[in-house]
């Protein structure tokens, strides 16, 4: 059985929320060990592309605020693995 439309909007900004709330620690953390410009770019887009998603969310664009949040913070995780040694 599937979640009415107001439960997956509801569930959507949950996720996204404690997305963002996992990137702000992991850009601490990363920050602590090793500050850099590109270390802020990575998570600070992270962090924008989270608020997004959770904007999209509200307005009833589920689907793409999870496509985009799952591709996003792949992207993010890639990056802070290739450019981030």
């Amino acid at each position: 059985m599937g979640l009415t439309p107001r439960q997956a909007r509801r569930v959507r900004v949950v996720l996204a929320s404690v997305m963002m709330a996992v990137t702000a620690v992991l850009l601490v953390v990363r920050l602590a060990s090793r500050g850099s410009v590109l270390v802020v770019g990575v998570y600070g887009a992270a962090l924008i592309l989270c608020g997004v998603v959770i904007e999209l969310a509200r307005n009833g664009r589920t689907r793409l605020g999870t496509w985009l949040l799952s591709v996003g913070l792949a992207a993010a995780v890639a990056a802070d693995w290739l450019l981030l040694p």
